[in-house]
This record gives structure tokens, sequence and C-alpha cells, in this order.
């Protein structure tokens, strides 16, 4: 039974992994970072603050958590400026992998990009999410899971004219092709989010410490082999 701490609670993936962890009864516990109020039961605590800079400090030590998955993330629009979306993307998602680490747990999952590359001559999104994948696999936690979607499929709020309609054409060409012309370079954020739940359990078993699970396996995790 696992005890969890999960960042991005809220957001389009993050909100998907919090139901899909509160559904598995592999899952004992769940500590959930957020900036808004999120709902209390049984198996959800919260930890709620308006400024997310106080998250390291509030991360749960007693009893240490096993597993800490992360799919916190902004957009440039949501943050005002591409500094700001590194504050967040970057910064304060090391900044929560390394208490992860100090506080003893032992398996870490980070929903990052398909395409993330810190070698990347273009700079800009993908160089920083490259760079944040380097940065967590050097604290060297037990088990490290790097998951690389494509473009996230479902509603958000905040997406910009081009994104939007990126998605209707993904969403169309799953309709029309039993998802079959959709899933090699988009995938719904439920999917990704049951990948991510179905890799940090399995990855205490598997031999490799990190364990990078691209877009073809993220389908395969969270759609073909998926079971409620």
């Amino acid at each position: 039974m696992t005890t969890t701490v999960l960042a991005g609670s809220t957001g389009l993936v993050g909100s998907h992994i919090l139901s899909t962890l509160t559904a598995s009864p592999a899952i004992t516990k769940i500590h959930a970072f957020a900036r808004k109020s999120l709902p209390i039961s049984e198996k959800i605590s919260p930890l709620s603050s308006p400024d997310s800079q106080n998250w390291p400090s509030l991360y749960p030590t007693s009893p240490t958590p096993s597993l800490f998955i992360s799919a916190l993330g902004t957009t440039r629009a949501q943050a005002g400026s591409f500094a700001a979306q590194r504050e967040i993307d970057y910064d304060l998602n090391l900044a929560l992998a390394r208490r992860a680490k100090e506080a003893g747990t032992k398996t870490y999952v980070l929903v990052s990009s398909g395409g993330a590359n810190s070698g990347s001559m273009m700079g800009g999104y993908m160089k920083m999410k490259g760079e944040l994948e380097d940065a967590v696999r050097d604290l060297d936690f037990e088990r490290t899971v790097i998951l690389r979607p494509g473009l996230l499929v479902g509603s958000r709020e905040d997406s910009r004219p081009p994104e939007a309609a990126l998605r209707k054409v993904a969403n169309f060409m799953g309709a029309v092709s039993g998802g079959l012309l959709k899933d090699f370079w988009a995938q719904d954020a439920e999917v990704v989010a049951r990948a991510a739940v179905s890799a940090a359990l399995q990855a205490p078993e598997r031999a490799e410490k990190v364990w990078v699970v691209g877009q073809a396996d993220v389908v395969r995790l969270g759609r073909t082999e998926w079971k409620d």
C-alpha cells in the first residue's frame, strides 16, 4: 500500500491523476499540493498554500511518502512571461523533487513532454523540460519515471487558438479512426494520467533506475493495458 504526494493536482493531467489515485486500491493516502482548495476526504490530504514557494516546506515527512508524482506546470500565457513560467515548470518542480529526495521518497514520477531535450538549439519550452529531466535524474531516486506524452488533449481554459485548433483536429482524427490516427502524436489527459499512475506502481519492480515512457508506452499503459 502506497502513500503518495502529488503536485499539479488541479491541472489538465494532474486532476485526472488525483482521481485515478483516489480510485486505486493500491494507494492509501494522497497528499496533494494546490493553490486553491481541494476536496478533503479520508484518502486526500490537501497541502494548500496560495504561495507555491512555500510548498517544499509543506512536504510530508512522517510517515515518509514512498511515491511523488509531479504533473506541475503552467503556460507562458498564464504565467505572463517565459521567465515566470520557468519559475514554476523548472524551479518549483526541482525544489519539490529535492525535498522529496531529502525526505526519503523512493519513486519519483515526472510528467514531462515529448521532444524534451536539454541540448536543444532552439531554447524555450522543450529545452527547459529537458533541463528539468536532467536535474531530477541527477537527484538519483531509487526509481525515476519520466513520461513524455505528445499534445495533451482535454479541456484547457487557457488554450491559445492554434493549440485549441490542434486539439479539435486530434479529437476528430481519434473519433474517425478509433484512436489510431491520434495516439501517435496526441494523448487524452486521462490516458496520460492513468499511464503515470500505472508506471509509478510498476517502477519499483523494474530493473532500470530511470524509465522514460514515450508516447507509445503512454498509450499502452494508459489505454491498452489499463484496468480500473
